[in-house]
């Protein structure tokens, strides 16, 4: 009986990944070595980009009705992470809630989600409209992000705030000398107003 199970599982491990090497081409754009679940998860394929070597964990829920979520290279999302980039609108005076439809949505209910290269993306996360997720980031498991991220930081809470930097300037340097050409490198001066705090 337990082979049985076994096998059970292992074929169903197998579909998946066959799904996924067939889903790919639904993407809005897909890199290479992008590994995902199709069965075990909720994404709106058509306006999602995602760039090479990115992981996303299973239980995954990536929505957004009007607008695009764009994922960097090498970005990991542990299981169940939820990215919202759209709002239910609630402007109508004399409708009920239940009764709005996509025609009635304001340009500000459906914003952008950017998450940007070298980013982690904890279990449980909830990312919403709007923000953008900075390089090298660390998002907690059961954040839910409401704003934007400085690069390099590490984000924690419901609302997610700043946990600590990931790293000091002198090892962001270090790192980024490491990991990217010269004109593709991060402006720390740009960071230094992140970092005084």
């Amino acid at each position: 009986m337990k082979i049985i199970g076994l096998f059970i599982l292992y074929m169903g491990k197998v579909f998946d990944r066959t799904l996924m090497y067939l889903f790919k081409p639904m993407f809005y754009e897909c890199g290479k070595n992008v590994i995902f679940h199709p069965t075990k998860s909720e994404l709106l394929y058509k306006n999602i980009a995602v760039g090479n070597n990115v992981y996303i964990g299973s239980g995954a829920s990536f929505i957004v009705s009007r607008s695009k979520i764009i994922i960097g290279d090498k970005v990991l999302f542990g299981p169940n992470v939820t990215i919202r980039g759209g709002n239910h609108s609630s402007h109508i005076i004399g409708k009920f809630l239940y009764d709005y439809r996509l025609s009635d949505k304001l340009q500000s209910d459906d914003e952008m989600v950017i998450i940007d290269n070298d980013v982690w993306v904890g279990t449980g996360a909830i990312i919403l409209k709007g923000v953008h997720i900075g390089r090298g980031s660390i998002i907690a498991a059961g954040a839910v992000v409401t704003k934007s991220v400085d690069p390099y930081s590490v984000m924690g809470g419901v609302p997610a705030k700043l946990i600590r930097q990931r790293w000091s300037l002198d090892d962001i340097k270090k790192h980024e000398e490491a990991c990217y050409k010269e004109g593709e490198r991060i402006n720390l001066d740009a960071l230094k107003s992140s970092f005084e705090l």
